[in-house]
């Protein structure tokens, strides 16, 4: 049947007379061009139409499949679409094509982003995800006509996000069939050995399907019970998956069929279910009730795996017609069956969730972080567990309490100090299990929550919503801690950050992250929404393009003097010069200058961790000449046994060789061992050997040394 018989099977006159203006408008456009294939290139988009009209989608999403890549690829305009066709369709053609426009590449943060695209055009109107998706499985089918390389990038790309969406979508004909493509190409040799061994599997196993299939329809009739009862082989993916995951040959899956029945009523699966039970006996485990606990998507099924007289295992769904429906066309259904409630329902439920990840993903600063807080929002992994009073939550797999009072409320999340479950009280990192009944402990003038949150929360919401709160809640802390963390982070990278942002520089750098101040940037950076060297490093690249490069012998008579008896650069003094703070070299180190851009010349130690990521033509040779009066500050890391007078000796020691100590920071290592962070203040490196011999004398002492930040 051609698309053109479709049509008129499917619609009235009125969307008839569009969608065929749509269609000759279409081919008009696409006149002339070619598919890699040598096919006319307009038969892709009456495949997507096609695929379109099976799946029930309305006149104007179909009119959009036909139009979909004529604003990409010929010379019509949104402005000729909106005039031929009307507002509503050019949207939908317009948001695909910004799909489009999407090119998938290796870079992580650049795919992180797309990914983003796509769910923002979905929550705008699910069609366009829908057309998206039908596109991307015609061009799937045709696949083999692209170069290996190119094979593998959609393949890869396909499976990774579209096949995931289309199963939280519901639309498992899509799902299933993409996955199967996507491990053609991605695993050819197993994909092969499935298609060739599976299908002679069948044939051996057709009788006893046929079998099981007879003698459930023998039990529908002795119950009284229309129903239908049918074998459906799995798909290659499924299998496939399956095998990797428990480790077992084709020939130990015993599920290659599932048997499906198909019934009216709720009651009718449970009378089924516990008659197919009295005549075989159910593997311990394998029996799964979807329609009390619906996944995620909405599908709803009973399932069972049973096991013959003979040890033979098989598995049965059993559902009611209008769960069959919504099991295969998922979302697509509430256009499919508009006069069923049970689709505007499922409908219903499946755009809120999409518009909570569009609640939360406001949240996040960073693409790839929203990808990775939506990857177990996303996939097909779920465990279900209860409230006190009985109502299912629905948490990713490893969810822990703090995910659970989450998905309760957020004000439940900010307010919980502790949790039960199954009556006993947990830890809030605690992994739940599906069936686990969990009770959040709350308290209305607790502190809020911890950012160790973060290392253990599951599920993109929970992380989104911690941050909300430190975003709101914490914000003039958060300016502060930001502003110093970009502030050491300068210093360690050799910069000033009085220097690297400039009304320039953060005009810039507020077009590219979208802050609307430098507060603001402050505390993105302090509650962690932006990482310190997303800003950092742009503020260096701006810097360094916005200041003349350095010549190779400096101006001597526009620059300070060095303190009397400081360092020579190349022989010469009198030359401008910073000590790096990162090592704070002393007199006495070995020591090495680097040619800055405007800045002169910073002293490093040779020692230097960070001289192994700069510009080795900038080193120039240094020394110390004469003797200085100047004070310097050198780091100490001391290790010693966790006992009582630790402190307090070093600062005896400190006191006796008359040294400042500028800063201590202690703190224990996995060893359960002392680690102690020393600044000192002093004039020559004589005086720290000192202090370094004294204190290793103590034999709570295990070891000291020179630190780098």
């Amino acid at each position: 049947m051609t698309v053109l018989e479709k049509i008129n099977r499917s619609y009235n006159e009125a969307d008839n007379e569009m969608l065929y203006a749509a269609y000759r408008y279409a081919e008009e456009q696409h006149s002339g061009q070619k598919r890699a294939s040598g096919e006319p290139y307009f038969s892709h988009p009456c495949a997507v139409a096609e695929i379109l009209i099976d799946l029930g989608l309305d006149a104007p999403t179909v009119a959009a499949a036909f139009l979909h890549d004529v604003v990409e690829d010929t010379s019509a305009t949104e402005e000729d679409i909106k005039k031929k066709f009307g507002k509503e369709i050019m949207t939908l053609v317009d948001g695909v094509t910004k799909l489009d426009k999407i090119n998938f590449q290796s870079h992580e943060d650049e795919d992180a982003e797309n990914f983003r695209k796509i769910f923002v055009a979905m929550a705008n109107d699910v069609r366009v995800i829908i057309i998206k998706l039908a596109d991307r499985l015609h061009n799937m089918r045709s696949l083999n006509f692209l170069s290996n390389e190119r094979q593998q990038r959609i393949a890869k790309e396909t499976l990774d996000i579209y096949t995931p969406l289309a199963g939280r979508l519901g639309i498992s004909q899509i799902k299933c069939e993409l996955e199967d493509l996507c491990l053609k190409y991605i695993e050819p040799e197993s994909y092969e050995f499935l298609v060739t061994n599976i299908h002679q599997e069948l044939e051996e196993r057709k009788n006893f399907v046929d079998f099981v299939v007879e003698e459930i329809k023998h039990i529908l009739a002795e119950s009284g019970i229309k129903g239908e009862v049918l074998g459906r082989p799995k798909h290659f993916y499924s299998i496939y998956r399956k095998m990797k995951k428990q480790g077992k040959s084709l020939d130990q899956i015993y599920d290659l069929t599932a048997v499906r029945v198909i019934v009216n009523t709720t009651e009718e699966c449970y009378e089924i279910l516990g008659k197919i039970h009295k005549q075989w006996k159910p593997v311990p485990g394998r029996i799964k009730d979807y329609i009390a606990m619906p996944k995620r998507n909405m599908y709803q099924s009973l399932h069972t795996t049973v096991v013959t007289n003979f040890g033979q295992f098989f598995e049965i769904q059993i559902r009611t017609v209008e769960m069959h429906k919504m099991a295969e066309y998922g979302i697509a259904a509430h256009w499919k069956y508009k006069e069923n409630k049970s689709a505007e329902s499922n409908f219903d439920a499946r755009l809120s969730w999409i518009r909570d990840v569009m609640d939360w993903q406001g949240s996040l600063n960073e693409s790839k972080e929203f990808v990775d807080s939506l990857k177990n929002d996303l996939y097909d992994n779920e465990l279900l567990v209860f409230t006190p009073h009985g109502k299912v939550i629905s948490l990713p797999l490893e969810a822990t309490p703090v995910d659970f009072a989450y998905a309760i409320h957020s004000e439940v999340g900010n307010k919980c100090v502790g949790a039960k479950v199954n009556g006993k009280m947990v830890s809030l990192n605690s992994v739940l299990t599906t069936g686990d009944v969990v009770e959040i402990l709350t308290q209305s003038n607790g502190k809020g929550p911890s950012w160790d949150w973060l290392k253990f929360v599951k599920s993109g919401s929970a992380r989104a919503k911690i941050r909300q709160f430190f975003k709101k809640e914490m914000k003039e802390e958060n300016i502060k801690t930001g502003k110093a963390m970009l502030e050491a982070e300068a210093r360690r990278k050799g910069y000033s950050l009085g220097d690297l942002l400039t009304e320039s520089s953060f005009k810039k750098l507020s077009n590219k992250l979208v802050f609307s101040s430098v507060n603001e940037m402050y505390a993105s950076v302090g509650y962690g929404a932006v990482g310190i060297n997303q800003v950092i490093y742009k503020l260096i690249d701006y810097y360094k393009k916005e200041v003349p490069k350095d010549i190779e012998v400096l101006d001597e008579s526009k620059l300070k003097k060095t303190p009397s008896g400081s360092v020579t650069i190349k022989g010469m003094g009198g030359l401008l010069v910073r000590f790096a703070h990162c090592c704070n070299p002393v007199p006495g180190d070995d020591i090495i200058g680097f040619v800055s851009r405007g800045r002169g010349v910073i002293v490093h130690r040779t020692d230097c961790s960070n001289l192994a990521d700069i510009d080795k033509n900038r080193l120039q040779p240094a020394q110390w000449t004469g003797s200085s009066d100047s004070e310097f500050i050198a780091g100490l890391k001391i290790i010693a046994d966790n006992s009582d007078g630790i402190m307090v000796f070093i600062s005896g020691e400190l006191a006796v060789l008359k040294l400042s100590m500028t800063a201590i920071n202690g703190r224990l290592n996995k060893d359960k061992n002392v680690e102690i962070d020393l600044r000192v203040k002093l004039n020559k490196r004589s005086d720290l050997e000192l202090l370094i011999t004294r204190l290793k004398r103590d034999k709570r002492v295990i070891d000291i040394f020179r630190t780098t930040n």
